[in-house]
């Protein structure tokens, strides 16, 4: 019996020395994003989501390469939300050698950076850098500014707005629209592509209001809820994220104003505590996903994912799962693996063409231009247990219900990319 338990240890002490051995440096990838100031909760946010998504790869042993397996790690950088900050933050990580950024908090920070990572790559090929962007949507990053190093897992605005006003198309009460966005490249494109495709699909429609505003600045919406009112507006169509639109839909609760809010971002960062009673059945959001898309069996791997989520943070009252966030970390380990290295052209090489699937969500990354094509929900916000919505969010008592689906054909408009292709 000695001699067999002792047989045992050593079995077991020479496994753990050949896990030991084969658990190679991590593989890291850093995070540049805005950590602190206005918008430190989407941070936080996006933060919480990478967190959770790498823990998942790792629980299943890392990556997997011909040296061994290897952990992701994540290191953030926090940028102060600025372009300046964003260009010291990527001088760092390249220092580091660290081949993996991810951002996504800003279009005018990813188009920076996307400068920036061209002419690094460039000057330095033996240390060059995959840019992996997860909420910047500037049509703009892959069509005109489209780049080999860039690769982006969120639908763009243009993309975005096309499902919106598919809805907004079959909505016969929308009659008077009001645009309010950020003074940004983000909030300008959102004003011009809700423009366009309501010209195109509702010529009745009378867009009374076309207003941008300084970006995390505005503490009191009051003056601009006044403004909406008086153009006698029954519909807001806003692309405001963060505390700009937490306080933009609070102070039209306060003001009791009656309209249809159709909003790229309501379902998440405070708003629906926020908006209150007022936005059910009023409240609309675009999104790759939202947690009340299962509740059937075909997709109760939903249910779980979310879940799981809940169970990991359930202090988090302020955050919502970004299911795209997911996905790109699972493409980027898959891709590695595929490469069989982290060298930045292998890597992209694989991620071109790549397909996502984990039974309740599937998404191509498009060669051509580095866009994730993947299927979009309009949904529209209702109190937790009415009309099928179980799961609230961020603790608000609220949630979303689909309103629309739109498949991967539907939401893939036309590429518009000519990508300079490095010598492999």
């Amino acid at each position: 019996m000695l001699k067999h338990l002792f047989t045992v240890l050593l079995l077991l002490i020479a496994g753990a020395a050949h896990g030991a051995a084969n658990q190679r440096e991590p593989i890291m990838i850093g995070m540049i994003d805005g950590m602190s100031g206005a918008f430190a909760n989407a941070g936080e946010a996006v933060a919480r989501n990478l967190q959770f998504a790498i823990d998942k790869v790792n629980s299943r042993g890392g990556v997997k390469l011909p040296d061994g397996r290897h952990m992701l790690a994540l290191s953030v950088f926090d940028n102060k939300q600025s372009v300046d900050e964003s260009m010291v933050e990527l001088k760092q990580l390249t220092d580091k050698r660290i081949r993996f950024v991810v951002q996504g908090n800003s279009s005018a920070v990813a188009g920076a950076l996307i400068d920036a990572i061209n002419k690094h790559n460039e000057r330095v090929p033996d240390r060059r850098v995959l840019f992996l962007n997860y909420s910047a949507v500037d049509p703009i990053l892959t069509t005109e500014k489209c780049s080999y190093w860039h690769f982006r897992f969120d639908a763009h605005a243009d993309m975005r707005m096309h499902a919106l006003t598919e809805v907004v198309r079959d909505d016969a009460k929308a009659k008077r629209i009001y645009l309010i966005g950020q003074d940004y490249s983000f909030g300008r494109q959102i004003a011009k592509a809700a423009r366009a495709q309501l010209g195109a699909k509702r010529s009745d429609i009378e867009i009374v209001g076309d207003e941008l505003h300084p970006i995390g600045k505005i503490k009191d919406f009051a003056p601009y809820i006044a403004k909406i009112r008086a153009s006698g507006a029954d519909t807001v169509i806003t692309g405001n994220w963060g505390n700009d639109l937490t306080l933009l839909v609070r102070a039209a609760r306060e003001a009791s104003l009656n309209v249809k809010f159709y909003t790229f971002y309501g379902n998440g960062l405070g708003a629906p505590a926020a908006i209150g009673d007022a936005g059910v059945g009023t409240v609309r959001a675009v999104a790759e996903w939202h947690p009340n898309v299962g509740g059937s069996d075909k997709n109760r791997g939903s249910d779980r994912f979310y879940l799981d989520f809940r169970q990991r943070y359930p202090q988090a009252k302020d955050d919502y799962v970004h299911l795209r966030m997911h996905i790109m970390i699972e493409m980027l380990a898959s891709a590695i693996e595929t490469a069989r290295s982290t060298e930045a052209v292998a890597v992209a090489h694989a991620l071109e063409g790549a397909r996502f699937q984990n039974g309740f969500h599937h998404a191509t990354m498009r060669a051509s231009d580095h866009q994730l094509i993947q299927p979009l929900y309009v949904s529209v916000m209702q109190k937790k247990g009415e009309g099928g919505v179980r799961f609230d969010n961020e603790g608000s008592g609220y949630g979303f219900k689909t309103e629309r689906f739109l498949s991967e054909a539907s939401t893939a408009l036309p590429a518009s990319c000519t990508m300079v292709r490095p010598q492999r």
